[in-house]
């Protein structure tokens, strides 16, 4: 029997993909569990218009990255920071950068901030930043001395 999958299957398969599964697995297991539906001509239908709004929604989360990415190589963000003899106590952690960021209307999940965090040297440092798949931003952070 021929099944379109509404969640992710161990062992079977991945939201929206179609299966031949034997009929038993698929009544007794797959449908009352609400894992997948029996292929059909309107099954397939709604599949496909799912499948046309993701992607224009990708594209739409695409372009809205491109922005942010071309508005962060502007941005410097600067910290002061206790120092002795130019070296810094204590570090600016995501958590902090992805704070200041929100104050220029920069919503970025700090766990998307990598490379170079966290930051604890005096000077510039650039802060890559994941904006969406492939879509790679990095950030000025500037650490001044009190």
């Amino acid at each position: 029997m021929k099944v379109i999958l509404l969640s992710d299957v161990k062992k079977l398969g991945k939201k929206g993909d179609v299966k031949e599964v034997a009929d038993g697995y698929a009544k007794n297991f797959l449908f009352p569990r609400k894992l997948a539906v029996q292929a059909s001509e309107s099954a397939s239908k709604v599949l496909e218009k799912e499948n046309d709004e993701k992607a224009r929604q990708a594209e739409i989360d695409m372009e809205a990255a491109n922005k942010i990415k071309e508005r962060l190589k502007d941005l410097k963000l600067e910290f002061l920071v206790k120092a002795r003899d130019g070296k810094v106590s204590g570090a600016i952690s995501n958590a902090r950068i992805a704070e200041e960021l929100e104050k220029y209307d920069i919503k970025i999940d700090k766990r998307k901030i990598f490379e170079n965090v966290p930051v604890s040297a005096l000077g510039s440092t650039e802060v890559k930043v994941e904006l969406y798949k492939g879509i790679i931003g990095t950030i000025e952070v500037i650490l001044k001395e009190e």
